[in-house]
């Protein structure tokens, strides 16, 4: 598919998952693309930690792309650009302290001249092709999140990235409603919005509000605190910097990916009276209750610091007396990993504070009051709802038409939205889909390797060796070796079984090598189901003796 004299936009993920983003606009035969995020990924990719975008399209297309444009930081804008970027061959656009995240992971793949990134000063213009960008700053809980207003032959689009309203963002300064209003007023053919909290009632939340819960909690603690939080939120750094200044207590820092915002943000003038910090033994030979420790591992990451904490396997050492405070929302999926380090400090006599407890997070997602207040000042004649699952762009684009905007175009990854000229309609699809990086190889989410780690996690493995002699006879007895079977007690008598039944099928019917191998597989599988219910993968090896 070729744009012609029309305005395409296509998302090849981030819409109908959370997560994952990349959307594409078309324009005169050229694209560009906004955002290149990953997601991360849930049990049914045994294994598998990191899972990207498949951009088969577009790289079929590298010659007609011109660029790729950052909103912001966050892994599920920026996170893919070092396994897929390179392979683009077209320059990356980012304002500065997005940049230095982009920068850090080009360095740590050794890709820092093979793939070109340009900076752009905050509230900064672009121009590639036929579509000019501005960055238009948002709240958001990160530093520097950004909306795009994006000009075209067609008409402007306001694409919003992640964002919120804040009257006390602490961190940068977003644009103000009169901004906004001002950008309305030039006219704006499509609002492409985030859609990931729209069925939230009510505003979102100031993260001024959210120092002032934290500073009260830790204000009341008696002994050592450990908050953690997303470590890319800089601005709830800063906020726990400043608790920990109002509060007497000296301030650690327990994760690799904390020093690096810490470093990126400073680096790009933030966090310019963030207190000095103390190291890991010097935290643990203070009083506890002057230490505040913020940690990476809110989402119960198994190799974060507050995972290694709760199983002491750290430095940091917690107990009776001592308090951890999740300045987090539970993302969903999460829920048994979260539960698992809660119960392991639980185990520890550790309190416990969460964001149902005590005002200690906010959300970086627009809620319903936040949505109509945008669609009052934007006042698009489309909404193209994005960055959510269907259920989230479904009820925007409702919520959307009941505010007054005119129409509303709720699609998916992989459709061919026609914003201009005409009506905005879905006018075709592509394929899209879903890579794994498993290990350091990025295969298909859905392929050969994929499945059969799924079979073998389900139902487990067998192993049958048969040797055969020169005249295709048998030699010994069958060897058979189990992974993962549900047999225990009776593991014995199973292969005692599994071998007779191996060997019989080796010893009857002709047949080629293949034809061999067969009739012993389903001889194996059917001993297998029989005493276990399962069909697990069995793996036949002939050998010549």
């Amino acid at each position: 598919m070729t744009p012609g004299d029309e305005l395409i936009f296509l998302a090849l993920g981030g819409s109908g998952e959370i997560g994952m983003n990349v959307n594409l606009y078309g324009c005169r035969g050229k694209w560009v693309m906004v955002d290149l995020g990953l997601t991360f990924a849930d049990p049914q990719y045994p294994g598998i930690e990191l899972v990207l975008p498949d951009l088969t399209f577009i790289e079929e297309r590298r010659d007609d792309l011109l660029g790729i444009v950052l909103t912001h930081g966050h892994e599920d804008h920026i996170g893919a650009i070092p396994y897929l970027a390179a392979d683009l061959g077209v320059p990356l656009y980012a304002t500065p302290f997005t940049a230095g995240l982009i920068r850090g992971k080009l360095e740590e793949e050794g890709l820092s001249n093979k793939v070109k990134l340009i900076v752009v000063e905050n509230e900064g213009s672009l121009t590639l092709g036929d579509f000019s960008f501005r960055y238009v700053p948002l709240a958001h809980s990160i530093a520097e999140g950004n909306a795009l207003l994006i000009d075209t032959p067609f008409g402007r689009i306001f694409h919003t990235g992640d964002w919120k309203l804040d009257d006390q963002p602490l961190l940068g300064d977003p644009a103000t409603e009169a901004q906004l209003r001002a950008i309305g007023d030039e006219g704006v053919l499509a609002l492409v919005c985030d859609s990931t909290n729209v069925f939230n009632p009510e505003a979102s939340g100031s993260e001024g509000d959210v120092r002032d819960g934290l500073m009260d909690v830790v204000k009341a603690a008696t002994g050592r605190v450990v908050v953690t939080t997303f470590a890319s939120n800089a601005a709830r750094v800063q906020t726990l910097g400043e608790v920990a200044k109002a509060s007497g207590r000296a301030l650690c820092v327990a994760g690799r990916s904390l020093d690096r915002i810490i470093t990126v943000a400073k680096s790009c003038g933030y966090l310019r009276n963030f207190p000095p910090m103390v190291d890991w033994d010097t935290a643990m030979d203070m009083p506890g209750r002057n230490v505040l420790i913020v940690a990476t591992g809110g989402q119960g990451e198994t190799r974060a610091a507050l995972a290694r904490i709760a199983g002491d396997s750290h430095p940091i050492k917690l107990g009776e007396g001592d308090l951890v405070v999740f300045s987090s929302k539970q993302i969903p999926g999460n829920e048994i990993a979260i539960g698992k380090v809660q119960n392991q400090l639980a185990a520890k006599k550790v309190t416990m504070i969460t964001d149902r407890q005590a005002h200690v997070h906010v959300s970086g997602h627009p809620g319903r009051p936040e949505l109509a207040a945008m669609y009052a000042w934007i006042r698009p004649e489309i909404l193209l709802p994005v960055h959510g699952e269907m259920r989230h762009m479904a009820e925007q684009g409702r919520f959307g038409l009941e505010q007054g905007i005119p129409h509303a175009v709720v699609q998916g990854n992989g459709d061919v939205v026609r914003l201009a000229p005409g009506p905005a309609k879905i006018i075709g699809h592509e394929a899209t889909g879903r890579l794994v990086l498993d290990g350091d190889v990025i295969l298909a989410a859905d392929g050969a390797t994929m499945n059969e780690r799924r079979k073998v996690a389900a139902h487990g493995q067998i192993s049958v060796a048969v040797a055969r002699d020169g005249r295709g006879r048998i030699a010994g007895e069958p060897a058979i070796r189990l992974q993962g079977v549900p047999l225990e007690e009776d593991r014995e008598a199973f292969i005692s079984e599994a071998t007779e039944e191996a060997a019989t099928a080796a010893a009857t019917g002709n047949g080629d090598e293949e034809a061999l191998r067969e009739r012993i597989r389903l001889a194996v599988r059917r001993v297998a189901t029989r005493w276990t219910g399962k069909k697990p993968i069995v793996d036949v090896l002939l050998l010549r003796v």
